[in-house]
């Protein structure tokens, strides 16, 4: 079973757990460390012989261009991320249409790689964006990994289907929600980030063969660059809520993320949507 290993690229103060504590316009002015952690990234998954999807931030892929191409020559897909971190639901419909227009054009430019696929910030496609999954078909997306089928303070669409689904008839777009184990009636959230870095590993081993054994589906897992790098500046005016989620178990996330790449076979998210897209068909 091969599953999909996914990597959201934005920076350290891009985060939302932050984006009320660091204003946007302060941004240009901080130490930027998403190019150095992207890069340690892409040499951990050389070594482990792996590809990836990297949903990368058109905020990031202007700055950094040749990190685009990198990304590429590693045999990873560039996919969408939204240009500057705002969650969808702060946008109107076409103002999502044109951030979705300004980040790919800036992603395809920098990368020389068509863009196909768009993941949310902070999964924030949920039943306040009906407008989002037909204006993503509108645009030529062929899959989105936007929701998280769960209930968490920040996001979550529990209602959506655990697995691959056509959110707008008459479409070929395909929603990959993250990945989700059982546990008796009870759906908890097991597709990477914070949950991989602060749970133990087993937990996270034990989901994905859950889903790859009883399930016979695809886990789609992400993390980002930002949780491999321990030495980060601190946001000392941050909620504590919001710092422990984010400072926690920093110097250990490289050496798990290891552990999986050898505990399971993994590539980009767009070489399983033809595969995925025939179950629901």
């Amino acid at each position: 079973m091969r599953n999909a290993l996914s990597v959201d690229v934005e920076d350290w103060f891009q985060v939302g757990a932050f984006e009320r504590t660091i204003d946007r316009a302060d941004w240009e002015g901080l130490t930027h460390r998403v190019e150095r952690n992207t890069d340690a990234v892409l040499d951990l998954f050389e070594q482990a012989g792996v590809s990836a999807t990297f949903f990368t931030l058109g905020w990031v892929a202007e700055r950094y261009p040749a990190l685009m191409r990198r990304i590429v020559q590693g045999g990873h897909e560039v996919a969408s991320h939204g240009y500057d971190h705002a969650r969808v639901f702060t946008f109107t419909a076409e103002e999502f249409r044109a951030d979705l227009r300004k980040s790919r054009a800036i992603l395809e430019d920098a990368s020389g790689q068509a863009v196909t696929g768009y993941r949310a910030p902070s999964f924030s496609i949920d039943p306040r964006t009906p407008w989002a999954h037909p204006i993503l078909a509108e645009e030529g997306y062929r899959y989105s990994s936007s929701v998280a089928p769960i209930r968490h303070d920040h996001y979550g669409w529990p209602d959506s289907p655990r697995f691959a689904w056509n959110p707008v008839a008459g479409s070929s777009l395909l929603e990959l929600p993250v990945t989700t184990a059982k546990w008796g009636k009870r759906t908890l959230a097991a597709g990477g980030g914070g949950f991989f870095r602060l749970l133990p590993y087993g937990f996270s081993r034990w989901a994905i063969r859950q889903v790859n054994r009883d399930e016979r589906r695809p886990a789609i897992i992400y993390f980002h660059p930002w949780e491999i790098d321990p030495d980060q500046p601190r946001v000392a005016g941050a909620p504590l809520r919001s710092r422990v989620r984010h400072y926690s178990n920093l110097s250990v996330m490289a050496a798990k993320l290891r552990r999986l790449t050898h505990d399971f076979q993994w590539t980009r998210i767009d070489a399983l949507v033809d595969a995925e897209a025939a179950r629901v068909s």
